[in-house]
Formats: C-alpha cells, sequence, structure tokens
C-alpha cells in the first residue's frame, strides 16, 4: 500500500545525502554506534561491492534483472539511477520500522530523498557537503576505491548534487569529522522534540495531558 503525505508514523525518518567523498557513510556509521534508538535501512544496488563491503550491511548488492523485477512489483519507495548503477530503499523495511516506532536513516542520493519526501511529509532531509572542491577530490582520490575516469565522473556529478542542497531541511559541512558528527546528532535529536514528532511518537502521554 503506497504511504501518502498526510499518513503519520510514530517513527522518524531521517534521509542523509551527499556527493561522493563528502563523508556521507563515515558519519552515518558513528551516529549509528552512539544512537541505539535509531535503525539503518540497507538500500538495494546494482553496483558492485567496494573495500570491505559486504552483503546486507552497506547494500544489498543485486543484478539489473533482479532489481528490474523488484520494481515492476513495487518493492521500492524510491529508485534512481546514480553514476549509471541503480539504487532503491526497500518499501516493507521502512515500513515495519516507522509504524514500530523506530528511528530510521537512509544513506540515499539526492533525488531518492526527494520522492520519500513526497511519501513522508515528515522526513527529515539532510545534506552534507564538503568544505570545498578541493578537498572532495582529494578526498576520492585518498580513499583508493575508484580509477581516474570515475573520480573524474563523481567529481563532474558532484556538481548538480551539490545544487540540490537548497531542497533539504538541514545542511551539514563535513570539514571537521567530530563537528559534524556532533551536528548531525543534534539535528536528530532535536527533530525528536518537535511538538509534532512527540505528538506521533507519545500519543498516550499527550492524550492524557489533553494535547492530543
Amino acid at each position: 500500500m503506497r504511504q501518502n503525505p498526510g499518513m503519520e508514523t510514530p517513527g522518524n525518518l531521517f534521509c542523509v545525502a551527499a556527493p561522493s567523498g563528502a563523508g556521507k557513510s563515515s558519519l552515518v556509521k558513528a551516529l549509528l554506534e552512539l544512537d541505539s534508538r535509531l535503525a539503518v535501512s540497507v538500500s538495494h544496488t546494482t553496483r558492485s561491492p567496494r573495500g570491505q563491503e559486504q552483503d546486507g550491511r552497506e547494500y544489498w548488492f543485486v543484478g539489473q534483472p533482479e532489481f528490474r523485477a523488484m520494481v515492476e512489483r513495487g518493492e521500492f519507495f524510491e529508485w534512481a539511477e546514480v553514476h549509471g548503477n541503480l539504487y532503491g530503499t526497500s518499501r516493507k523495511a521502512i515500513e515495519q520500522r516507522l509504524m514500530g516506532g523506530q528511528d530510521v536513516v537512509l544513506e540515499i542520493d539526492w533525488q531518492g530523498a526527494l520522492q520519500i519526501k513526497q511519501l513522508f511529509a515528515h522526513a527529515v532531509l539532510i545534506f552534507i557537503l564538503p568544505p570545498s572542491w578541493d578537498e572532495l577530490a582529494q578526498r576520492l582520490h585518498r580513499r583508493g576505491e575508484d580509477g581516474p575516469e570515475t573520480i573524474a565522473r563523481r567529481l563532474e556529478n558532484a556538481h548538480e548534487e551539490v545544487a540540490q542542497a537548497r531542497h533539504f531541511d538541514f545542511v551539514i559541512i563535513n570539514a571537521l569529522f567530530e563537528t559534524a558528527l556532533f551536528d548531525l546528532k543534534t539535528v536528530v535529536h532535536s527533530q525528536r522534540l518537535k511538538f509534532a514528532a512527540q505528538l506521533r511518537n507519545r500519543s498516550q502521554v499527550f492524550a492524557a495531558l489533553g494535547l492530543a
């Protein structure tokens, strides 16, 4: 069943997007280690694993035919093509966790984040920016996962991706990792304390106080 913008869920949904090399995955991983109330939803992708990535941990790695079949069956909330690969967010996994009152964080591209916002009006969109183009290029080279042509394509695509930051609720500049992580934690905690979020998550308390 497709969600609509007016549907409320007890759990909060956080969508984190960034250009390649901005530090999105490292920040989300560190946040999950610090916040036991957060769960990550593992996306599906047709790209090959990089480095120490494992199937079912960073992503579910599937072939193009299987991914296309999942699209046809309506198994994704959103899906998009990024850098020539397909990425999608599982509908079932998100629904179950949010309806159960669990907060969920998605590592997602900007296209997917904006699609999610159409389905969940209360989704919180967070964009991670690099401090400069030079630093972004250095980070992509330092991580040693891609060849020169791939890095050049990622940097070219990054200009379009960074331009989408204006459509997000929060923007974090990852110049110093510890500061960016603190900012990310602050966004998550602040969202949980908003009236609407508390009303969704603690409806019985609000009803008892005559606020519901």
